[in-house]
């Protein structure tokens, strides 16, 4: 766990991103903030179309420009804000500050290259070496996440799943990035598969002391790997803090309700219970809070604007009118 006293790697600041499109301007994400230390772990959780990933695609300046825009915030990175570099500036932070872990191994590996040749590609552009010492690095970081080294020379399809999650892993980590954003990293593997790719992960953050953002909808996983939880809903953070603040003391009625709809092996209970209706369209968001029209605790106030950001313990933020004043816009 990261010193909290420590400059913060990364600074992320009422950050807003749009998709205008000929429907409708979809509201993704809706003025977020977090900070991420060195070596820290923090997990983004939230349903599909929370804005999880158009946050990570924000953070590593790969919004699709039609039709999305970065609208207004700051990614502050290292004390630079990213949102203020040029087109070159970005390409070289790319791979050698920040990495991207993407869901599906399948689509993130090109068919028709040598997975040594996809490694060492990422390692020349970054690190200005020749190709043998690249084909050697590539090589030995083939070793690292647990795939002999005589491999480097077959091709994705002539790998399982959890063997292509592994070489992705690999290109992420080629360059040894400050930080890695990982986004649903294993839901494309089996269960078995899941738990050694994500030990893996583990292992190697600790030993790079690698800052991870892990996006996901699997709290499960979040227990397992994260020092830090980020709720998000309809591309706000409702609740974030420790790993302990959000699951032994969760305050937002929307984090409740996820653990609420999870089977427990402690307490026996007959039913699971679901979080009624759906997310709201992002191009029609209801003018207060947005779980407001789920919400069992949802008064008049909750409706007529967004609840501020109340600090209930030291590091854990709730936006929610249960614990503090209503703020108008």
């Amino acid at each position: 766990m990261g010193d909290e006293k420590k400059e913060p790697l990364l600074s992320v600041r009422d950050l807003v991103i749009h998709y205008i499109t000929d429907e409708g301007t979809v509201r993704a994400v809706n003025g977020i903030s977090f900070d991420l230390r060195e070596g820290e772990t923090m997990g983004l959780v939230g349903e599909t179309g929370a804005g999880k990933t158009t946050t990570a695609l924000g953070l590593m300046q790969l919004v699709p420009d039609p039709p999305g825009k970065v609208v207004s915030g700051e990614i502050i990175f290292q004390g630079k804000n990213l949102l203020d570099m040029n087109k070159a500036e970005k390409r070289q932070y790319r791979g050698r500050d920040i990495s991207m872990i993407f869901q599906d191994p399948m689509t993130a590996l090109n068919p028709v290259m040598t997975v040594g040749e996809q490694i060492a590609e990422v390692i020349r552009i970054h690190e200005k070496v020749g190709v043998e010492e690249a084909d050697k690095r590539a090589a030995a970081m083939l070793e690292t996440v647990g795939i002999p080294a005589e491999r480097a020379d077959e091709y994705p399809h002539q790998f399982s799943g959890g063997m292509k999650q592994r070489v992705v892993i690999a290109i992420a980590l080629a360059c040894n990035p400050h930080m890695l954003i990982a986004d649903e990293p294993t839901t494309a593997l089996d269960v078995t598969i899941q738990a050694q790719v994500l030990r893996l992960m583990k292992e190697l953050q600790e030993k790079y002391q690698t800052a991870m953002l892990l996006i996901t909808h699997d709290l499960g996983v979040v227990a397992e790997i994260c020092d830090k939880v980020a709720i998000m809903y309809a591309g706000q953070i409702v609740e974030s803090g420790s790993l302990e603040e959000i699951f032994d003391h969760t305050c937002h009625p929307y984090t409740k309700g996820l653990f609420g709809s999870l089977p427990s092996l402690s307490i026996k209970v007959d039913r699971l219970k679901p979080i009624h209706g759906l997310m709201p369209d992002p191009t029609d968001l209801p003018p207060g809070c947005p779980f407001a029209p789920r919400c069992s605790f949802c008064k008049k106030e909750c409706e007529a604007g967004l609840p501020d950001s109340v600090e209930v313990a030291p590091g854990h933020f709730v936006r929610c009118i249960l614990y503090g004043t209503e703020k108008k816009g």
